[in-house]
């Protein structure tokens, strides 16, 4: 069995149908979907070229994922994740979990410190309910551009996100995007690069917070984790070995580029079972939906 565990309704022009020839043509079974609720002055708005809605619930509303689900609750999870800084974000989390069954709290890819008060008692609640959180996390980069924002940051980088992971023992994390990828390897290239390259050097950050936290997980998903776990073959087999109950496998697109880095590494077989879709499973039992 297979779960993507990270995609969005309507990404990239993919329609439900389309979304579901796609998950057949790479034997995926189920997928989560995952809405995007993020203020228009905080994202860059040519992403408006690939996303359906560009509102106060988009760029990617929970009523798209809802929609997959409803139309095909043997193929689709639900994701939701209202901005924790409005003050109804937990009554909208909450009856979104009782009313249509959501799952997972993500993604959540804003621009404020992921260990602000407002989204640590998210989290907690998250914790309480059974559901784990999904953050993307982007660094400030020079990017050149001046207008409307010269980049597109966050999270507030691995500081914040560590602190987060700390102060909800009870809440499963999902690190996601360059922000948190570029920590694997121990070289100060992180806030210099989006997508860092060459051989990864000891003391990576993602690696001691592995280590030191049982409620952070790692999800592969996206050119950042590709990229990443791309960059040093031999480095990637025995983290993936090593953290085998905590990798998961998402895609964050419709490729098969994950897949196909995973079947490179001659892993065994019980290790792809649980990133492909064991990890999942234990967090999200589909039964249960």
């Amino acid at each position: 069995m297979i779960i993507d565990a990270h995609n969005h309704p309507d990404w990239y022009g993919h329609s439900v149908d389309k979304v579901l020839e796609n998950m057949d043509r790479y034997h995926i079974d189920v997928a989560w979907m995952l809405s995007w609720e993020c203020p228009e002055d905080e994202y860059d708005p040519r992403y408006r070229r690939v996303i359906p809605d560009s509102g106060p619930d988009g760029p990617i509303s929970h009523r798209r994922c809802v929609e997959y689900a409803r139309r095909h609750p043997d193929r689709f999870v639900i994701g939701y994740a209202p901005d924790p800084r409005r003050p109804d974000a937990i009554d909208r989390l909450e009856a979104a979990i009782d009313l249509y069954g959501v799952r997972v709290y993500g993604e959540l890819k804003l621009r404020m410190m992921y260990d602000n008060p407002d989204a640590i008692r998210m989290y907690r609640f998250c914790g309480e309910r059974g559901l784990p959180v999904i953050v993307h996390i982007d660094y400030e980069f020079d990017t050149g551009n001046r207008y409307p924002r010269p980049n597109w940051w966050y999270g507030g980088g691995i500081e914040a996100f560590e602190r987060a992971v700390a102060a909800c023992p009870a809440t499963n994390f999902f690190g996601h995007a360059p922000g948190f990828w570029a920590h694997l390897s121990g070289d100060d290239q992180y806030d210099k690069a989006a997508y860092p390259e060459g051989p990864v050097l000891p003391g990576g950050k993602i690696v001691e917070m592995m280590r030191k936290y049982p409620n952070l997980y790692c999800e592969i998903s996206a050119g950042s984790g590709h990229r990443a776990l791309s960059r040093d073959p031999e480095f990637t087999k025995r983290f993936l070995i090593e953290f085998q109950d905590r990798v998961i496998y998402g895609r964050d697109d419709f490729d098969n580029i994950h897949q196909e880095l995973l079947e490179s590494l001659d892993l065994p077989k019980p290790v792809l079972a649980k990133i492909y879709s064991e990890n999942a499973l234990r967090l999200v039992p589909l039964s249960s939906r």
